[in-house]
């Protein structure tokens, strides 16, 4: 039979090129950490971008991704972006371990290029938040925690970037290029904690990463997310009064996520963060987003694997 088809096809003069293996997507999101802050069985947020079929870019480092990445048998060879939200425990707390798991497989020199927010603002007993390259040199500095990581299997070269907005900057800017591959920025909003949202285009694909973001970052997100392919969305929260009055000054309820979605024309969503608020009552949390978003719309699992 396969054999019938192959001389179909030859007699109009096309290749048996047709039965190869499809090509690896544009772009392609692998989930190492769909979860939030509590033990429950998810990791922290963390996500690896594959390029073509090879992971290019970790965006996020939360608690557990390290052994979903061993799970999802992908490597970080090529992985030499580092992409921060913020600085909250849940999404950064893995870092060194997911750099040295670089390390010990790398057989040569490595690089890392680490962008992420700049520092609480003013200072003082209240600036909570390092800026990304204060953490960098924290951790992996000459004096930080996990000095000896720099030359522990193999030399490893940090550049920290600081994202910082000029005064009057309410647009996404470029951070990035590699290639067909384009990272954009703009500031984010999660409470007190200094965030940033980032975009992820190649070849006429693209997707978005909301971070933890509450009321006051959603402008920012709209702009950047404008007809994005995929937007993954951190949904911590229910509609109210459904979740502690409190995380709403730090998070963003379904109604207003799907309302976001469709003003930004996004092509589909992914449920990510997922707490157990939102774990125990998906139905009403679909329903309320299909309010506004007839899109497609993904719960976040570990190890999903989502194209844009």
């Amino acid at each position: 039979m396969i054999r019938a088809f192959a001389m179909l096809f030859l007699s109009f003069g096309l290749s048996t090129a047709v039965f190869a293996e499809a090509a690896p997507p544009s772009l392609e999101v692998l989930v190492l950490g769909s979860g939030g802050p509590g033990a429950v069985g998810r990791a922290g947020s963390s996500y690896l971008v594959l390029v073509e079929g090879t992971p290019r870019i970790l965006v996020d480092a939360g608690p557990g991704s390290f052994v979903r990445l061993g799970e999802a048998q992908a490597s970080l060879d090529d992985v030499g972006v580092v992409l921060l939200t913020h600085l909250h425990i849940d999404h950064a707390g893995e870092l060194p371990g997911l750099f040295k798991a670089r390390a010990v497989s790398s057989a040569g020199p490595i690089e890392f290029n680490v962008w992420g927010p700049a520092g609480s603002p003013g200072g003082g007993q209240n600036a909570y938040f390092p800026s990304t390259r204060d953490l960098m040199q924290l951790l992996f500095g000459p004096k930080g925690a996990y000095a000896y990581l720099r030359n522990f299997a193999a030399p490893i070269t940090i550049h920290a970037h600081d994202f910082r907005t000029p005064a009057g900057d309410a647009e996404s800017r470029q951070i990035l290029k590699q290639g067909e591959v384009s990272i954009f920025a703009i500031a984010g909003h999660h409470g007190d904690a200094p965030a940033v949202i980032y975009r992820i285009e190649h070849k006429g694909k693209s997707v978005t990463f909301s971070g933890d973001i509450d009321a006051a970052g959603l402008p920012a997100l709209r702009r950047i997310a404008r007809s994005t392919d995929l937007l993954v969305f951190n949904s911590v929260v229910r509609d109210p009064p459904g979740s502690p009055a409190v995380l709403y000054g730090l998070h963003t309820p379904p109604s207003s996520i799907g309302k976001l979605a469709q003003d930004a024309g996004v092509r589909a969503l992914l449920l990510s963060h997922i707490s157990p608020a939102v774990e125990g009552s998906r139905d009403a949390v679909l329903q309320s987003i299909r309010a506004n978003y007839p899109g497609a719309v993904t719960f976040a699992e570990d190890g999903l694997r989502m194209r844009p």
